[in-house]
């Protein structure tokens, strides 16, 4: 279960929605919320000297005031981190070892005029060991994991996330597991082995699933699982990410993707 969620705030007006859908997370699990400011640093100086400027502190004392107002009502536990200053490197690290302290970390889709690093999102997810969950940049939504679709390769990233996403997988009312395939596997099974099948193993935990398997060779994988996510009125795509270390065949690439096409909320695990 997730019993302490970190929920990423910078000031800005999409604040609110992911304060929102962490509370929701939150009382669903009977967990404590901790709200972190971390943003960028507007003025040049301020930012060279790692210290906040004026505005830092009016953004900082008035996303206090909203998240914890927020909290209050809803009767969540919480409690209130931010950072000193808005350097850059400043925010991504400790936003990084931040989210390594919780079971779930609730991020915003990167957009412009959004006041923390770009890259912001893909450090946490590639660095911080924990599942993190992004909300897209434009939209509301109300519910979270209630439809739920899994893609599914078998790999590593493939099930860390699906793991990493069980507590809320396990109390979705419907899961489908998505497996894209380019082309037809030629490796023979090894007989001596059990069958190894997902939706057993899913149904040890009670979760009832439909598995699909498609190609993609006339769309890419990326913009298959959002097209699917789409047709299936999917309100969370669950997902492995990849980091930009398997040159050449540079997996991260469809990470970023996602990133920055997403269409619906996204849990990613590294």
């Amino acid at each position: 279960m997730y019993k302490d969620i970190l929920v990423h705030l910078d000031g800005g007006d999409r604040d609110p929605l992911r304060i929102d859908a962490a509370l929701t997370i939150a009382k669903r699990f009977g967990g404590r919320l901790t709200g972190l400011f971390a943003r960028t640093e507007h003025q040049r100086a301020a930012a060279v000297a790692r210290r906040s400027s004026d505005s830092f502190e009016i953004a900082a004392k008035h996303s206090e005031q909203q998240f914890s107002a927020a909290a209050t009502n809803a009767g969540v536990p919480m409690r209130w981190w931010r950072l000193a200053h808005g350097e850059a490197g400043h925010v991504l690290h400790e936003t990084v070892v931040c989210a390594r302290f919780h079971d779930l970390v609730v991020l915003g889709q990167h957009h412009d005029g959004k006041d923390a690093p770009e890259e912001l999102v893909e450090h946490v997810v590639l660095q911080s060991g924990r599942p993190v969950l992004i909300l897209p940049a434009v939209g509301t939504y109300p519910s979270i994991g209630t439809n739920v679709l899994v893609a599914w390769n078998g790999g590593r990233e493939s099930a860390r996330a699906l793991h990493d996403a069980m507590p809320l997988v396990e109390g979705a009312g419907n899961v489908e597991i998505l497996t894209v395939r380019p082309q037809p596997s030629t490796q023979t099974a090894d007989q001596t082995l059990p069958p190894l099948s997902i939706h057993d193993h899913l149904a040890s935990h009670g979760v009832t699933v439909t598995r699909e398997v498609l190609a993609g060779e006339d769309i890419g994988v990326m913009d298959l699982l959002l097209s699917r996510a789409f047709d299936q009125g999917a309100d969370l795509l669950v997902m492995g990410a990849h980091g930009g270390y398997h040159l050449p065949f540079f997996k991260g690439a469809g990470t970023r993707h996602i990133l920055k096409h997403m269409t619906l909320p996204v849990v990613m695990s590294h």
